[in-house]
């Protein structure tokens, strides 16, 4: 039995075939060969439209196809992972009536703050677990405030892989991890947020009906079916965004565990059993793809936006075009830990929220042009990003969840044996590393939504972990390291 799984992003859509017998990964690919267009008709805006990731999803299975040994009337079931709190509005007939306003658009930052302040931060922490902040209900609001012409005629308020989904099965759906995801669920009361609804004047009605995140949300019609070279009637039977997703693709489901990212920025993605959320807004709390009312899985999600950006960045100062990753790696791990004092603050892509929203920059402090040389300099920015992200878990750790063990994609900055064992050392964490990404983790759980597989533990069946990094032995020594990129910190924060 063979599954199909989507995964959305702003840039590219994935596609895999996984093998739900065997966990074999079929085949995988990336479509198109270039990034996908992000319009930017006002600073601070960011939309898309929605018809490309259509185009997209028919023209990956048409490679699938084309790369896999198995036929696509094969598959027996479809998931989808999708870029999260984005906002697709659409007619009766499912036309979108706008581009969407996608994830990084940030013209309602200060409408979310606002409403924050007036509905107050302990109803709003108590019941959604963040601010409404520049989530998919503030922007649903600034279009009922400035297109009030497109908000009259709006069915329905979708997020992306709601879109999606409909594109498919013709159904106006949605998920609890979805209306969360918009801070648009009332997680003690387990329904709809409608104090939220009620402060932004919402029409209840715009909100799609509920389908679970893993089970029945619709059969493939005849037309998506013949576009996407699938078999009519198939289920769809899995949707969640990309980090919950991520993090189910890694098998990171019950609290304490950790899912991590670090691409062109980073993100840890930890599991709580309890509905933690952060005072002061550094993080966020969203539900997770198994998350019941009798049983809370909670999505603690934090982002730091400069990650991977900060090592392309210092990759391109470093040397030529011809300097590769891995090459950057090796040298990095020439210079010894605490890169002899030099220290890295790898904030310089926008505003970071677990620093309060502020967008300080990045700095470098303590370079000395007699002691440090190129590898100095590389080492500084990986530790960089880990002090950064050994920052975030101690906020995670002071609403009372403790990590366990990490898990990631090896990819990205997870290939740096610099970066992972300063990571490991600092956060005290075991970390392991897979091959999977968010493609094949809807796949599987397309099969679990299904029935196909019996349990969720059968779903990660052919998933191993390739590799573990330990804490290093001289862990003091990255911890004193860690400390004094720390007092950095604090002091450009104070200065800020």
């Amino acid at each position: 039995m063979y599954a199909i799984g989507y995964d959305i992003g702003s840039s590219f859509v994935k596609g895999a075939i996984v093998d739900l017998e065997r966990g074999a990964v079929v085949a995988t690919a990336s479509y198109p060969d270039h990034e996908m267009t992000i319009h930017s008709p006002v600073s601070g805006w960011a939309e898309q439209d929605p018809a490309t990731w259509w185009e997209a999803i028919v023209g990956i299975s048409k490679i699938l196809s084309s790369r896999s040994t198995v036929s696509l009337q094969e598959i027996k079931a479809v998931g989808i992972s999708y870029q999260m709190h984005g906002l697709v509005l659409v007619d009766r007939d499912g036309v979108p009536l706008r581009p969407s306003i996608i994830w990084c658009d940030s013209r309602a930052t200060e409408i979310g703050r606002a409403a924050f302040e007036r509905i107050g931060e302990k109803v709003c922490l108590n019941e959604m677990l963040n601010s409404p902040g520049n989530f998919t209900a503030s922007k649903l609001k600034w279009v009922k405030d400035n297109e009030s012409a497109v908000y009259a005629k709006a069915y329905k308020a979708l997020l992306p892989g709601d879109y999606a989904a409909l594109k498919m099965t013709g159904e106006f759906k949605t998920t609890v991890s979805g209306l969360s995801e918009g801070i648009l669920w009332n997680f003690p009361a387990h329904s709809v947020a409608e104090r939220v609804l009620r402060e932004y004047q919402l029409r209840p009605d715009l909100l799609a009906d509920l389908v679970p995140s893993m089970g029945l949300q619709g059969h493939l019609t005849a037309h998506a079916a013949q576009e996407l070279g699938l078999k009519a009637g198939i289920p769809v039977s899995y949707r969640a965004g990309d980090q919950p997703n991520n993090a189910f693709s890694l098998n990171v489901l019950e609290p304490g565990e950790i899912a991590a990212t670090a691409g062109t920025s980073g993100v840890v993605y930890a599991v709580s059993g309890t509905f933690n959320c952060d005072p002061a807004s550094r993080i966020n709390a969203f539900a997770h793809v198994n998350h019941t009312p009798e049983n809370p899985h909670v999505g603690i999600l934090l982002c730091i936006n400069g990650t991977g950006i900060s090592n392309s960045w210092i990759r391109k100062l470093a040397g030529d075009s011809s300097l590769t990753y891995p090459e950057m790696n090796e040298i990095a791990s020439g210079a010894p830990i605490g890169s002899k004092g030099l220290t890295m603050l790898p904030f310089g892509n926008g505003a970071e929220r677990m620093l309060g929203d502020r967008d300080p920059g990045a700095v470098v402090e303590h370079l000395n042009f007699n002691i440090h040389s190129k590898p100095h300099v590389l080492r500084a920015v990986q530790e960089g990003v880990a002090f950064s992200f050994k920052y975030g878990i101690e906020i995670m750790q002071s609403i009372g969840i403790p990590p366990s063990v990490m898990r990631a994609g090896e990819a990205n900055m997870f290939l740096s044996r610099v970066f992972c064992k300063t990571l490991a050392s600092v956060a005290e964490v075991t970390i392991e590393l897979y091959n999977t990404d968010g493609a094949q983790g809807a796949a599987r759980a397309a099969g679990v939504g299904a029935g196909l597989v019996p349990s969720v533990k059968e779903a990660f069946r052919g998933l191993s972990c390739v590799r573990r990094v330990e804490p290093d032995p001289r862990r003091d020594e990255y911890i004193q390291a860690y400390e004094t990129w720390r007092n950095s910190l604090n002091r450009m924060l104070s200065a800020s």
